[in-house]
């Protein structure tokens, strides 16, 4: 499964590209099982999750080709409408066919899906907006099973503004009759971005980026070619990078209206945060940052996805932090393991109370999810001597080539075989 080996304490300098989007890339890939015939989606990073994705559409019949970042999915034959198991259970994205499959083949059948242990995400509110569109809904043995002859356009509230649920109601909306409104409807900029692609194969769908989405119906939708917007969390993740281990870096391809939570933090902890007219960012540490307090939250929020990255820079700035998590009720288990550094964390409920260490220390680490394992990650390169951070294909699922990109601005990182991880510490 492979280990990361960091020697700590080297600055970082020079220019790193984000890609793609993981998180806009998994439900667009879905969302081409609307049309038939072919549909290429660009800037797609490769991802376990991603080749997770693409099974998942081959395994009920479209045709996938993957061409380095470009992935082109022919559905114009959908072969069936229920993936099997042993992929759904791998990653919680899977779930998101399940909008598409019911408004084109009107049934959908999938098992209850997977993904990391940071708490639960039920799909209730993903059921619920099913129903209000006039599918029938069954639960048993491990699976669900949604059933509608012609979906109706309805309105949907959704109790809390799920990413999840917003996105594959609005999936199953565009092909449905007459007008469907979603309130309370997450804002990220991942929903834009599926609402400009449905858009691009003809659908009509307007408010998205707000919390009131208006779709109109239409009968079919058409092929498209559709580029994903920048990783905002990757982004932010590179953003943290500097700003731990030291030095400066340019992050190239990057959205900085997505970024307005962690660039404020990272100002508030004393980093130099600069957006360039190129559309890249600057960050260079200056000295010891200091420690701040994070609520995470839905967009524009603090994302819940770098509150692991943002409480391993914090164990190492001056004075103490607090940092509260209010999306997952069990994204702190990375904590455990940033104790085995070194690090000065306590739990209280939903909060982290953080006292800033004038140093961490090189340990044996495992990552417990992926946001937790780029927590790691960056504690390694600003701790003293060799840290390793095993069952690193967690990281695998929503960072592509981590550590080559890391190496590439001078850290000193590399990759090996668990074996030979065992034999290098």
């Amino acid at each position: 499964m492979g280990s990361l080996i960091i020697k700590g304490g080297v600055p970082l300098h020079g220019r790193v590209r984000v890609g793609g989007a993981k998180n806009a890339s998994l439900p667009i890939l879905a969302a081409s099982l609307l049309s038939g015939g072919s549909s290429t989606v660009e800037d797609v990073p490769e991802l376990l999750d991603v080749e997770t994705m693409c099974g998942v559409l081959s395994s009920i019949g479209a045709r996938v080709s993957r061409s380095r970042n470009k992935v082109t999915v022919d559905a114009t034959e959908i072969s069936s409408f229920s993936p099997p198991y042993d992929l759904v259970r791998a990653m919680r994205a899977s779930f998101l066919v399940m909008g598409p499959l019911l408004a084109r083949m009107g049934c959908a059948r999938i098992a209850l899906p997977g993904g990391c242990a940071i708490g639960s995400r039920p799909i209730d509110l993903h059921l619920k907006g099913f129903a209000a569109l006039g599918a029938e809904i069954e639960i048993g043995y491990g699976q669900i099973e949604a059933r509608a002859d012609r979906l109706e356009g309805a309105r949907v509230y959704l109790d809390f503004p799920s990413v999840g649920a917003t996105e594959n109601i609005m999936m199953a909306a565009v092909l449905a009759s007459g007008t469907t409104m979603i309130e309370n409807a997450a804002q990220e900029p991942e929903i834009v971005d599926l609402a400009n692609f449905l858009n691009s194969m003809g659908a009509h769908v307007r408010g998205a980026g707000t919390t009131v989405l208006r779709i109109e119906g239409v009968p079919e939708l058409e092929p498209t070619t559709y580029m994903v917007v920048p990783d905002r969390i990757e982004a932010g993740t590179f953003m943290i990078a500097p700003a731990i281990a030291g030095g400066s870096l340019v992050i190239e391809n990057v959205v900085s209206e997505h970024l307005k939570p962690i660039t404020a933090k990272l100002r508030e902890c004393g980093v130099t945060v600069n957006e360039n007219d190129d559309g890249s960012m600057f960050v260079e540490r200056n000295g010891r940052p200091r420690g701040v307090d994070i609520k995470t939250m839905p967009y524009p929020g603090f994302p819940t996805d770098l509150q692991a990255q943002f409480m391993a820079l914090m164990t190492t700035c001056s004075g103490s932090s607090v940092i509260t998590e209010t999306v997952f009720e069990n994204r702190f288990m990375h904590v455990a393991e940033l104790m085995r550094m070194g690090a000065g964390i306590k739990i209280d409920g939903r909060s982290a109370i953080v006292e800033g260490q004038n140093k961490l220390l090189g340990a044996q680490v495992k990552c417990t999810d992926l946001r937790a394992g780029a927590a790691l990650v960056l504690a390694g390169l600003a701790a003293e001597g060799q840290t390793e951070v095993s069952d690193i294909y967690h990281v695998d699922r929503g960072y592509e080539n981590f550590h080559s990109k890391l190496a590439s601005v001078g850290a000193d990182i590399v990759r090996v075989g668990s074996a030979e991880a065992e034999r290098a510490v």
